[in-house]
């Protein structure tokens, strides 16, 4: 029997084959070809194969949403044959004599750069299904798999770490969960995994080895164990606990439908955190009354260029249209720190976390943040749209805010494109700072939502993405819980909620300590509402006590 040991970040009892994540380098560079006509025989194999991709994702999205989801497919379909896009590749490669790939990207480039230029508004959209057909071109003339997994079963996927740019991209209905080697239980892999409720183990060290790849293993996310090869007895362990697992799901199946609030009649919010529009499924799968936290930056971190207008618009619309009428808060761009776009071309910083990131990103890039807003304000004519910004830690920064989206409304009138004038404005409390001028800024907006996993990395001054500091970063610890009460306080004073989005809001051993606070709304990872439910329901909040605040 081997065992790994690693620390538990995402609860949940698996069995499946180890795979490792492959990573690909896809830099194209020019290469002197002699044999154009071999080469052009791998450009036709790889667009064949891209036709059909694309074929395959046409039918499926048709079979699960309908025609209108389908029509993207198609129309890539289109690009990939378009006669004067599949001769500008060819002229480049009879020119100068050189690969495929190069040729495709010189393609690639010259349309989008040409479609982008356009005056229509739909045509400059197309510059970005241009790009996205090059690069499905370019990753099969390289061999890149999509999606980061070449298997037909589902796998427990296995890494060194994976960042942020690399989880949004990849295939999840091929993942029963996950175990790296480093990583923290902040870290975007274990919030993935948690999203998706599937075990996650991170901390594995340089026992978790490339070697064993295809190998059977158990993982366990709440003990941190991954074992291979178990003996008679773990290996009952493990199966036992599968089936108490099952079990406690079914149990947790009939608190579908019913309300969120205590015996003694408080009701609680319970929403859902989610990082792109595919994630609606489990939020809808388990009842969550809304959602709380939507972080946009997948859209910057799974493409290679800035996102368009249309394009972020088409995605914040599909989720708020999906939610039919609940709220759904989605963060502007948070990127920086943890979470790096190349594109952006942002300075190498010796201490990231406090520096040039979210809404300092915005604010120095007004050009970069319109472009959000607009998206954010067209999506608001088709649900309950609400529009949250990260990393407040002034009032001028609030106001701000407050005139970009006055500008951008005023721009969406004037060109007669329907949007809610009353969308709802709140802010993460994160900081210390913002915790010191809550009572301020609570004037400005119409909701706090409280990000506990930087409140207590800035509070507590420990790296939450360092998993050695153990038990230093505590959530628990005092000063972050009475931090959460002056927020409270300040909110409930000026007359708006005040929310959780952090991973804090799904520890059910403080939901008496937040009931208590007078927290009104909880955003969870989708998995974590039915417990967090069950809970609830068995609660008194009158008999909540605030005992943990003074804790020493």
């Amino acid at each position: 029997m081997i065992l790994i040991q690693g620390k538990g970040v995402s609860k949940g009892v698996e069995k499946g084959p180890i795979y490792f994540f492959q990573r690909h380098d896809n830099t194209v560079t020019k290469q002197t070809v002699d044999d154009l006509e071999a080469e052009k025989a791998r450009l036709a194999a790889a667009q064949e194969q891209s036709m059909q991709q694309l074929a395959d994702l046409a039918e499926k999205c048709r079979a699960e949403a309908g025609d209108e989801s389908a029509i993207l497919f198609e129309t890539h379909a289109m690009f990939v044959e378009d006669d004067d896009y599949v001769e500008c590749i060819q002229e480049t490669m009879e020119e100068e004599h050189c690969n495929a790939e190069y040729a495709v990207q010189v393609a690639g480039e010259q349309f989008a750069a040409m479609f982008a230029a356009m005056d229509d508004a739909y045509m400059r959209a197309r510059a970005a299904d241009i790009r996205d057909v090059t690069q499905r071109i370019l990753n099969n003339l390289m061999g890149i798999v999509e999606g980061g997994i070449d298997s037909e079963d589902p796998v427990i996927l296995c890494a060194d770490d994976l960042a942020p740019s690399e989880t949004v991209q990849l295939d999840k209905s091929k993942i029963l969960g996950f175990v790296t080697q480093g990583g923290s239980g902040n870290s975007h892999t274990a919030i993935l995994a948690r999203t998706m409720g599937i075990p996650a183990i991170c901390g594995a060290g340089s026992a978790l080895k490339a070697e064993y790849s295809g190998r059977t293993a158990y993982i366990d996310g709440e003990t941190g164990e991954m074992v291979l090869d178990p003996d008679d007895i773990t290996l009952a362990k493990f199966r036992d606990k599968h089936q108490k697992q099952k079990e406690l799901k079914e149990l947790l199946q009939t608190m579908k439908g019913q309300e969120d609030v205590t015996l003694d009649g408080r009701k609680m919010m319970v929403y859902c955190n989610i990082g792109s529009p595919d994630d609606v499924a489990a939020v809808l799968a388990n009842d969550g009354q809304g959602i709380g936290l939507f972080r946009s930056e997948f859209l910057y971190l799974a493409a290679n260029d800035y996102p368009t207008e249309d394009e972020q618009f088409e995605a914040y619309k599909t989720v708020a249209a999906a939610m039919d009428g609940k709220r759904v808060v989605i963060r502007t761009l948070d990127i920086g720190a943890d979470k790096q776009v190349d594109y952006f071309n942002l300075n190498k910083e010796e201490n990231p976390a406090m520096g040039l990131r979210a809404i300092r990103i915005c604010l120095n890039r007004p050009e970069v943040f319109r472009t959000q807003l607009r998206a954010l304000y067209r999506a608001s004519a088709y649900g309950k749209v609400a529009i949250m910004f990260p990393m407040i830690t002034s009032v001028w920064e609030v106001k701000e805010c407050r005139r970009a989206c006055k500008s951008v409304m005023d721009e969406l009138k004037a060109e007669g494109i329907p949007f809610n004038p009353d969308t709802e404005i709140g802010i993460m409390i994160e900081t210390p700072a913002s915790i010191m001028m809550a009572p301020e800024l609570a004037k400005l907006v119409d909701f706090f939502s409280v990000g506990t996993n930087d409140l207590t990395q800035y509070t507590l001054a420990c790296d939450r993405q360092c998993n050695d500091l153990g038990k230093f970063f505590d959530p628990h610890h005092p000063a972050v819980l009475r931090a959460l009460k002056m927020a409270a306080d300040a909110a409930h004073a000026a007359g708006i909620w005040i929310g959780i989005c952090g991973e804090l809001g799904a520890d059910l051993s403080l939901l008496h300590t937040f009931l208590a606070i007078g927290i009104d709304e909880l955003s969870v990872t989708p998995s974590a509402v039915l417990p967090l439910r069950a809970e609830i329901r068995k609660s008194i909040a009158q008999t909540c006590t605030l005992e943990l605040l003074y804790n020493s």
